[in-house]
């Protein structure tokens, strides 16, 4: 079963949350987070793990290397950069 937090949500007019955890850092006011869904295989209907690296926003550096964070869809702030810390949800 999927947790409700990192369920896309589809009301128009919202922007979309994910929950992940930190695999960098090292930029000034960015990390880079690896959000991870579960999926079965479309032939062999075994569940799967996919993930995808969202660049974010961390003006204040809040988030280090490991925690599990909260990121929201927002404007264009770079080339890579979509997201924007929510909060950071565990160290």
């Amino acid at each position: 079963m999927v947790p409700e937090d990192s369920i896309p949500s589809q009301e128009p007019g919202r922007r979309k949350e994910r929950v992940g955890v930190v695999v960098s850092d090292k930029m000034d006011k960015t990390i880079v987070v690896r959000v991870e869904r579960r999926v079965p295989h479309p032939r062999f209907r075994k569940i799967v793990r996919k993930s995808r690296k969202f660049y974010a926003h961390d003006p204040e550096r809040k988030a280090k290397c490991g925690d599990r964070v909260r990121i929201r869809e927002t404007r264009p702030l770079s080339r890579l950069k979509r997201w924007e810390l929510v909060e950071v949800v565990t160290s």
